[in-house]
């Protein structure tokens, strides 16, 4: 791991050095940046992975012109941990995107929930700023909702959006809708001002967050700045909408409609780029921040395509993402890189592609992908698979070990509550928390994507996996130090009976609010 640790600053130094031979060519410098995250998207809705219907063809297109990654991974197998993960370049338990409630739970920030990112954390756009850049986050930011995690506290100089996911619709009586911001000023209310159809799906909130994609790009342009877009919109997250010219579209129905519109619009995001002359000085890149949440399906649930289960778990159905790299004239057009990748990964490479190096006082666990997208670079990296403040698994290579295995309780379970539906594995897909540290389960992830044949314990190729894979995380825990947890919910025996919500108006009962979390927890 020494060596591996040495490999990777020596690419990180090509490719500085590689910036600064296109500031040469006369290129802009340093390269716009747009970081388009899905929410609750799988790795199977794509048609360039496979999905049969074939309803994505300006993705698809966009893999074509640049790199697809079929290996590409989320940090957690929730909503908010991966975000923290990505716009900090660490994993959730060094940035305390994770709860100590429970073992192995997993948590998000509903209103319960009075932590975020911790001003500890250096985020992406703060660090950008120092490269003369203008960031802007459009859609969830889902980091915390209190004032002091706002996200133009964080690095970000604009941003159209919501601090959670559209839940609701709200009685307004005991706990109001979401509210909608602009900047610093709530602009209305998801279900009042910003309306969506329960019964019909019908929403306009994509073709919102595109408009302030386009004039967000079309400003900067004209300022000649180099600017950072963070696209993260939420359609794709029960309950799904579209708006009403993509309705009743898609052979996939209502969740094929909302992909659809989303193809849609990252058509027009590239389209723009090219019409104004800066698609080869803006690089783009494409994933979600977690697997297709299979609870809802299928009518409100994606496909994770071969892979086993979805959202929730660590499982490859639940941390395996879509993935496209785009370029122009920099990504050679219809590369396929088989590099393990994180959206980790996003954090260094971003910073690499403004010339600036990530912060030498913490462990970074994002890589710099540069080298891999420009010159075909493979590094040699693990994955970890983290469930609350668990570590669940590992990828090395192309085998995966499996520590612990768990799906959902059987209580859970037996309401309904299904997290690999139709994808029972014996021993496998356990509803009890079952230890696997002294003999973990293997896979071979190439000949067996679906986790469902482990490789004898007895066997050579076992053994060998085994100690390669318990080397690495001996090292990652020998230099761990978790983060404060930020997402615990609320000890009501300790609180004063009342929490700030997340809308700023009001004060709700932790009584109430807690009742509330059973309903929404599942749908983080």
């Amino acid at each position: 791991m020494a060596a591996y640790a040495r490999a990777t600053r020596g690419l990180q130094q090509l490719l500085v050095l590689s910036a600064l031979g296109l500031l040469a060519t006369g290129a802009p410098q340093p390269p716009n940046i747009v970081l388009m995250l899905m929410d609750d998207m799988g790795w199977g809705d794509l048609g360039v992975y496979g999905e049969p219907s074939r309803e994505t063809p300006n993705l698809d297109r966009m893999a074509v012109e640049g790199m697809l990654f079929p290996n590409f991974y989320s940090a957690n197998p929730l909503c908010s941990p991966s975000r923290a993960a990505l716009l900090t370049g660490r994993l959730p338990i060094r940035n305390g995107f994770y709860t100590s409630n429970g073992h192995a739970r997993n948590a998000y920030t509903p209103q319960e929930i009075m932590g975020g990112i911790p001003n500890s954390e250096h985020l992406l756009p703060k660090l950008l700023k120092k490269a003369g850049y203008t960031n802007k986050i459009v859609g969830k930011w889902h980091l915390g909702h209190r004032p002091q995690f706002h996200p133009l506290k964080h690095g970000f100089d604009e941003w159209f959006g919501s601090p959670n996911c559209h839940f609701g619709p709200y009685d307004n009586k005991v706990k109001p809708n979401i509210p909608v911001y602009r900047d610093w000023e709530m602009v209305g209310r998801f279900y009042e001002e910003f309306p969506i159809n329960l019964n019909t799906g019908e929403a306009n909130l994509t073709q919102l967050y595109l408009q302030e994609a386009l004039d967000f790009i079309r400003t900067q342009h004209t300022k000649k700045s180099p600017f950072f877009l963070y696209w993260a919109i939420d359609a794709t997250h029960a309950p799904v909408y579209a708006s009403r010219p993509f309705l009743g579209t898609s052979h996939r129905g209502r969740y094929g409609d909302a992909v659809r519109e989303i193809d849609d619009s990252v058509g027009k995001i590239l389209s723009l780029l090219q019409n104004l002359g800066i698609s080869k000085n803006t690089f783009v890149f494409f994933t979600s921040d977690n697997g297709a949440a299979l609870i809802s399906a299928p009518k409100e649930g994606g496909s994770n395509g071969p892979f086993l289960c979805g959202k929730q778990t660590t499982f490859e159905g639940g941390m395996r993402e879509p993935a496209i790299a785009w370029w122009p004239g920099h990504i050679a057009a219809g590369q396929v890189s088989h590099q393990l990748g994180s959206i980790m990964d996003l954090f260094t490479t971003s910073l690499s592609l403004a010339g600036l190096k990530p912060p030498s006082d913490r462990i970074i666990d994002g890589l710099d992908l540069l080298p891999t997208m420009l010159q075909g670079h493979m590094m040699d990296r693990p994955i970890f698979y983290y469930r609350g403040n668990t570590l669940m698994a590992v990828t090395l290579g192309q085998y995966k070990a499996h520590f612990w295995t768990w799906t959902n309780s059987w209580e859970e379970f037996g309401q309904g509550i299904d997290f690999c539906p139709g994808q029972n594995v014996s021993g496998v897909t356990t509803h009890t928390q079952e230890e696997h540290t002294e003999l973990p389960l293997i896979f071979h992830l190439g000949s067996d994507p679906g986790e469902r044949f482990p490789l004898s314990f007895a066997s050579s190729e076992y053994q060998d996996a085994l100690s390669r894979i318990i080397q690495v995380v001996q090292q990652h825990q020998k230099s761990l130090v978790p983060g404060q947890p930020q997402l615990n919910v609320c000890n009501q025996a300790v609180m004063t009976g009342k929490l700030w919500s997340a809308t700023g108006s009001k004060e709700i009962s932790s009584t109430t609010q807690n009742q509330q979390l059973k309903k929404d927890i599942y749908w983080g």
